[in-house]
């Protein structure tokens, strides 16, 4: 059976477990600027400390350990060290030279691990995700309050650097694709179109998801979309899954996905973060909050794919997948969706 087969497979079987934040295990092992220059990188001009994604480069060590974690924890599917692997957001480190190269190590290393997990647990396959982020730039705000009319990128911009950013995840070996912490659906619609074409172009079927950002308690994206006019924005791009993600805990997300299980004919899935920040920027909530918190979604029948966002570890993937298996996933047959009221 082949890996898209095999997935549709396990969805159909059980709630599938995405992984946690790779930003917060990363800050657990305290790196200096040294770790994220290499022999290539030693001459560099540009500060590249925080440059996470720059990590699968010269520490893929660190990487590869936290896929391990995620996946020893219970998860299903792994994303890659990604979200910030464009010639757009790389561009402020001076790094664009490197986009292909990061998108395909960071492919490859999680697509290792994943391998190295199945072969263990043949029972319970792993999958990845290729992450691929919002960019820094949006095509439909200006960032400047004196000239509404300008834009920072254009559509086509944001085409040719999703183009190049999927050429290197598919080289590197995902299973599927995530166009993720969606805040302006332009910029999701250039990277669904470079997706499609890409593919199309190549003779290959590589699921798609794409996860929102539901920003504030209005109920909307930062570039003022509700939860379905989101869903209407994005239903053309042949979805595996539609789902949120970031910016919100379990808790306030809840209304937000409840809504979207209503319109969506694709599978359904969420990554909250662990609550919501204090006053340092640290997110407080154990996994066991979370947990209780993400009960509803499952057992109404809103969910076909379960994670966590910023603050989440581990250990709140572990209780996550321990509560979620309790549940069956929701049912989609079609353009027929049940959602228990």
């Amino acid at each position: 059976m082949n890996k898209k087969a095999l997935l549709y497979q396990s969805l159909s079987e059980r709630i599938l477990i995405i992984d946690g934040a790779m930003g917060t295990m990363i800050q657990n092992y305290k790196l200096d600027e040294s770790d994220f220059r290499n022999e290539q990188l030693t001459d560099h001009p540009f500060p590249l400390k925080g440059n996470n994604d720059l990590l699968s480069l010269t520490r893929p060590d660190i990487i590869r350990a936290i896929h391990q974690a995620y996946f020893e924890a219970g998860a299903d599917i792994a994303e890659t060290n990604t979200f910030t692997s464009t010639a757009i957001a790389q561009a402020d480190y001076g790094l664009e030279h490197l986009v292909y190269e990061m998108n395909y190590q960071s492919a490859k290393i999680a697509a290792d691990v994943a391998r190295e997990f199945t072969a263990k647990e043949p029972h319970k396959p792993r999958f990845v995700a290729g992450s691929l982020g919002p960019t820094n730039r949006t095509a439909s705000i200006s960032p400047d309050v004196n000239d509404p009319g300008y834009r920072a990128v254009g559509f086509d911009q944001l085409v040719d650097t999703y183009t190049e950013q999927v050429r290197g995840l598919v080289d590197g070996g995902v299973d599927m694709l995530l166009v993720e912490t969606v805040f302006d659906t332009l910029n999701a619609k250039a990277a669904l179109f470079a997706i499609n074409a890409y593919l199309d172009a190549h003779e290959l079927e590589i699921p798609i998801m794409v996860s929102g950002t539901i920003t504030d308690a209005s109920g909307r994206t930062l570039s003022g979309q509700t939860t379905e006019a989101f869903w209407n924005s994005v239903m053309h791009g042949n979805l595996l899954s539609v789902g949120l993600n970031c910016a919100l805990g379990a808790k306030d997300l809840y209304p937000y996905i409840k809504e979207l299980a209503r319109h969506a004919n694709c599978f359904i899935s969420a990554h909250p973060n662990a609550g919501l920040p204090n006053e340092f920027g640290e997110y407080e909530q154990t996994p066991v909050q979370m947990a209780a918190e993400l009960k509803d979604f499952v057992s109404h029948g809103y969910i076909n794919l379960l994670g966590g966002c910023c603050g989440t570890t581990p250990d709140h993937i572990r209780e996550i997948a321990r509560m979620a298996n309790q549940y069956k996933p929701r049912l989609v047959n079609g353009a027929l969706v049940t959602v228990e009221e």
